[in-house]
């Protein structure tokens, strides 16, 4: 048992790493966009996967990175770089915890989407999760007397949340499938790479001055060890366990936000917070119990 726990406790690194991701993309939003940025971290996770996997597989060529379902991929590397540019727009927008927090609603929308995307039939008190959660947005937002702007900025955030679990779903009807994880990582890196590059381009690129060169390669490092010490966790540790840890991303930004950046949220958006993490973490916990 105690070993379980500490090899869940690897969720709590990707978390950390997480926040400290967030916290570097409100810094290079100084020089870039929000999609310029999911660019730049694309392209660093598209380097780290396919040089090696290329290197690996040579012999059976192109059609290995295709699959027996490349539709599925596609369509899972679609709805991931939407959830990842909404995220990063609601980062460059918003307080880091507030977007943080919006984007980890996610299994409160899952839990929504079970019975028509996977035929998973929810339970009540999962419901009840989910009207819980929505009372926690709503007190994080606070939309009686916050801007248009804010508010804007939040639904987007929130959208990234809806994302987040529709590219859930797709990773694990992938895994019932039993498609390797490599291959789902590089469809998302592709995809993520050229959606964001098409968007800059049509945007218009800023120059990338030499001081933001740091903060572009700590923004791949971070994302990438965060990913790895997720994966680690949920292949070696207990499942439930691990969703739980997961939320640990929204305390660290929360911290980083209030050491970093000197945010000063109203009680409410703090109670709010508090919410949605405990109603994520109980919706997270049932859905696990359902399944197994």
């Amino acid at each position: 048992m105690a070993g379980g726990i500490v090899r869940s406790a690897w969720m709590l690194v990707a978390g950390l790493c997480f926040a400290l991701m967030s916290a570097v993309v409100k810094v290079a939003g100084q020089w870039f966009s929000g999609m310029e940025l999911v660019f730049y971290r694309s392209l660093f996770a598209f380097v780290l996967i396919s040089v090696p996997l290329f290197w690996q597989h040579r012999r059976e060529g192109i059609a290995v990175l295709a699959g027996d379902h490349p539709g599925l991929h596609l369509r899972r590397g679609v709805i991931g770089f939407i959830a990842l540019s909404t995220f990063f727009y609601a980062l460059t927008h918003l307080p880091m915890s507030m977007a943080v927090t919006l984007n980890y609603a996610s299994p409160l929308f899952l839990a929504v989407l079970m019975p028509w995307q996977l035929h998973e039939r929810p339970g009540g008190l999962q419901y009840l999760a989910v009207l819980t959660g929505f009372v926690g947005v709503l007190l994080l937002l606070h939309p009686w007397d916050a801007g248009l702007q804010d508010i804007g900025a939040g639904l987007v955030g929130l959208f990234s949340g809806v994302m987040a679990a529709f590219a859930y779903v797709h990773v694990r009807r992938l895994g019932r499938l039993h498609e390797p994880e490599w291959r789902t990582l590089f469809w998302f890196a592709a995809v993520s790479l050229f959606g964001a590059g098409v968007a800059s381009s049509l945007a218009g690129w800023h120059r990338v001055p030499p001081d933001a060169v740091f903060w572009l390669l700590l923004l791949g490092f971070f994302a990438t060890c965060g990913q790895w010490a997720m994966t680690r966790a949920y292949r070696t540790g207990h499942t439930v366990l691990v969703a739980s840890f997961a939320f640990s991303t929204v305390l660290f930004s929360a911290i980083l936000d209030t050491l970093l950046f000197k945010e000063c949220l109203p009680l409410d958006a703090w109670g709010g917070m508090v919410v949605i993490v405990a109603a994520g973490i109980w919706a997270a916990r049932l859905g696990l119990r359902n399944t197994h």
